[in-house]
């Protein structure tokens, strides 16, 4: 079968969408293609159909792919939960939580088990797409390598190299990958790519010129800047490190940025609302005295965030905005927050604890061992329809009235007596335009009712045809392996 890996010059260069763009471009030619990613790392994870998390961007690859996301396309996953110690999830399952050096040193025995993955995604298509994670010129950490080098060797998969314009220096990117690359490695690499390219492409012809030569790789395309791709969920938290102001519209809805956000993509669709400002917050700034909503995200590590999030006098704030007659929702690990006591006896999320909540909801949660992943779908309380995941550690036990209830006959979250505060586990539910709208309409917002899967289908399209045009297609058909007639 045929296969090919995008591998970057450095981390957020655009792999995740370029390999989007290229499984839609090859699925809508009429191919059977599949998404992979040895190795990722992130917090922002999707739940698949058979109870395994994987990370967001395989599984908007998947979509692109118009196939549903599996754990074999992403087995390995890193959740970081502290600067030097992250989750381990192998093929959709929790496997302990390691320290950097710890994995280090034992990642390339996880190279079989990845290899094994590929194989069975190999099997089912006619092309497999790889991505790879970070840099391979990072040669410091070759030894054991199972993301670029390390896997492409193994399976034997042509390397094509990807270098990101916008950020400068790609002349250097790409020739200083070549040169301390050895040998073999470089073999593997079978060309290049640019990325993410403003204004007249004629004005970098004679770099693009002096890569070749001074490389060897053939120069397969150069993409212009992908406007369409800021309607795709983002999968790194680089993308919250340039917060959006908050606009003049009808009502403002803010996100205070935890230290371990997780899954922040899902609320994407709020930005696209026209009736909608909406906001991170980031560390050290206060939660906007004017706005409508206040919603306290996921996070990877909940106690420590809690933590955080006092430490930012964000406490004060909520109770400020609560006072004035601000609404408040908490998703996942921010649910877990709102409520009276948080417990982790076990130190499932860090070190063995048991602290206070914000005291919003009247819950509390304690941490256990197994992790609830799965699919839901389900009614809003005034009975729009929703459908979501659930992906989170700990019990959560108490509140009168549930926030949701389940098509299975089961219920989540709470709701506070005057209906201000409202908390819930699902990931996930404003990307239904229907569950969406009710819950704007409380606010006193009229919604657009889009699904957010139609918009991301939509840029997966246009994406596809920049790619179509900008990129030697053909080239890289022949680089993978693929039959062309």
């Amino acid at each position: 079968m045929a296969a090919l890996m995008i591998q970057g010059c450095g981390s957020d260069v655009g792999k995740s969408v370029l390999v989007a763009g290229l499984c839609r471009l090859f699925a809508n030619r009429g191919l059977t293609v599949r998404p992979f990613k040895p190795q990722n790392m992130s917090n922002n994870a999707a739940v698949t159909a058979e109870g395994g998390e994987i990370g967001r961007a395989q599984a908007l690859q998947a979509v692109a792919c118009r196939t549903p996301p599996t754990v074999d396309m992403n087995p390995v996953l890193l959740k970081p939960q502290s600067d030097v110690g992250a989750q381990l999830v192998v093929r959709g399952q929790m496997a302990g939580t390691w320290k950097a050096s710890g994995y280090q040193a034992r990642k390339g025995e996880l190279l079989g088990l990845v290899v094994e993955s590929f194989r069975r995604l190999e099997a089912e298509s006619d092309l497999v797409i790889v991505e790879g994670a970070g840099s391979p010129a990072e040669v410091n950490l070759r030894a054991g390598d199972i993301a670029n080098m390390g896997f492409a060797r193994a399976a034997d998969v042509p390397v094509v190299l990807v270098g990101d314009i916008d950020r400068g220096h790609v002349i250097a990117a790409l020739v200083g990958a070549h040169a301390v690359l050895d040998e073999a490695d470089r073999a593997m690499v079978r060309g290049f790519l640019i990325n993410k390219f403003r204004g007249d492409p004629t004005l970098f012809q004679d770099g693009r010129r002096m890569i070749v030569e001074a490389t060897g790789w053939p120069d397969l395309g150069m993409a212009p800047w992908l406007a369409a791709a800021r309607r795709l969920p983002a999968e790194d938290a680089v993308v919250l490190e340039d917060p959006s102001p908050l606009g003049e519209r009808k009502i403002r809805i803010v996100v205070p940025m935890l230290s371990r956000i997780a899954n922040f993509d899902e609320f994407d669709a709020l930005r696209s609302e026209p009736d909608v400002a909406f906001a991170f917050v980031p560390p050290g700034q206060p939660l906007p005295g004017d706005a409508d909503l206040v919603i306290l995200p996921g996070t990877k590590a909940t106690p420590a965030d809690l933590a955080f999030f006092r430490a930012q006098g964000w406490d004060i704030d909520l109770a400020a905005h609560v006072r004035r007659g601000g609404r408040v929702l908490g998703v996942c690990g921010g649910f877990q927050m709102l409520g009276r006591r948080l417990s982790d006896p076990d130190g499932i999320e860090g070190a063995p604890a048991s602290v206070e909540g914000l005291a919003l909801l009247d819950v509390e949660t304690v941490m256990t061992d197994r992790k609830t992943l799965r699919q839901v779908t389900g009614r809003l309380p005034g009975g729009a329809a929703f459908s979501g995941y659930e992906m989170h550690v700990g019990r959560t036990e108490g509140g009168e009235r549930p926030m949701l209830r389940f098509d299975d006959g089961g219920q989540d979250g709470a709701i506070s007596a005057d209906g201000r505060v409202r908390g819930c586990y699902v990931h996930g539910l404003f990307d239904s335009g229907e569950a969406r709208a009710e819950l704007l309409a409380e606010l006193g917002a009229v919604s657009d009712h889009l699904d957010q899967s139609a918009r991301v289908d939509r840029a997966l399209d246009e994406i596809a045809a920049a790619l179509e045009a900008a990129f030697d297609i053909p080239a890289l058909a022949a680089i993978a392996g693929l039959e062309t007639s």
